[in-house]
């Protein structure tokens, strides 16, 4: 059993910056994957970024060239970097961690932290 505990929301006013941390409770380094959801009023749970054991990344193209994901292994940690914020990125920001159970693919999540964009 794995549990993350996300940190770092807040609010700040378009243009602004914050970094999202995530910290499990077990090993990110034998997850598949890491990644950053989001969900805002209304809308479905999207994935924003994605890095995965071997240090790919993927992002959302609405987040390209302004979120960062990055892991530090030695922390147990995840973290999302994100510049140059817009309103529209007002939502709830989820952790979520990539395994494998019964040859089946899994996913922890953490219980989301809040992320609101003022114009």
């Amino acid at each position: 059993q794995v549990q993350l505990v996300e940190s770092g929301g807040g609010l700040v006013q378009a243009g602004g910056s914050l970094r999202l941390s995530c910290v499990a409770s077990g090993s990110i380094f034998s997850m598949n994957a890491m990644g950053w959801y989001r969900q805002a009023p209304g809308n479905e749970r999207e994935l924003v970024a994605l890095i995965t054991r071997g240090g790919s990344t993927n992002y959302a193209d609405s987040v390209k060239g302004r979120f960062t994901i990055s892991r530090d292994n030695a922390k147990n940690t995840v973290y999302l970097q994100m510049n140059s914020l817009k309103p529209e990125d007002t939502a709830v920001y989820y952790c979520d961690a990539k395994t494998t159970r019964g040859f089946r693919p899994y996913d922890y999540w953490g219980q989301g932290t809040q992320v609101t964009v003022s114009s």
